[in-house]
């Protein structure tokens, strides 16, 4: 590398983030907005580089942008694909059962309980939704709002969040 650019380089290590973005303005042409004295180092650094040392060939430019634009890029698992354990995966609908990938939710068959003003409220996860009262739930903040009359975050109302990790044993049920 060239001695000059290197000795550039070492200047901006010194340099203050108004000095920083005045050459940023110098080197790309545009002002920033960015306010981050470490990235902006780095950014003029590598631009100083390949001023110096010159860019990516057109034929690398135009390959990079033709594998990242590559439509055959595979969104979905194959139907055969196999979990660990070897059976295979079982697709879902995309946006839907949305609430199963969190984890702080116990499996279907699952139920809850608690106790709400005198009254054990007990609730069933299914495998889209749950049921309580013999209805179905999409969330368990619509049976925590059904039961209370106010909104509440389901999880909290049912002891499923990080806070409440302790107070989950006592709450699950198994079904039998």
């Amino acid at each position: 590398m060239d001695t000059a650019v290197l000795i550039e380089i070492e200047n901006l290590r010194r340099a203050t983030l108004a000095q920083l973005r005045a050459t940023f303005q110098q080197v790309f042409h545009e002002p920033t907005r960015s306010r981050h004295r470490q990235h902006l180092f780095r950014l003029i650094a590598w631009r100083l580089q390949a001023l110096a040392e010159g860019d990516l060939t057109d034929r690398a430019r135009t390959r990079a942008l033709a594998i990242a634009h590559d439509v055959d890029l595979r969104k979905v698992a194959p139907r055969d694909f196999l979990k660990l354990g070897g059976e295979p995966i079982q697709p879902t609908p995309s946006g839907r059962n949305r609430h199963r990938l969190d984890s702080r939710l116990p499996l279907p068959g699952v139920v809850l309980s608690r106790n709400w003003r005198g009254q054990t409220i007990l609730v069933e996860i299914l495998e889209a939704g749950f049921r309580y009262q013999n209805r179905h739930f999409s969330s368990l903040s619509a049976i925590a709002l059904a039961v209370t009359g106010t909104r509440w975050n389901g999880l909290a109302f049912f002891g499923l969040t990080q806070s409440n990790r302790g107070k989950r044993k006592e709450r699950v049920h198994a079904e039998n």
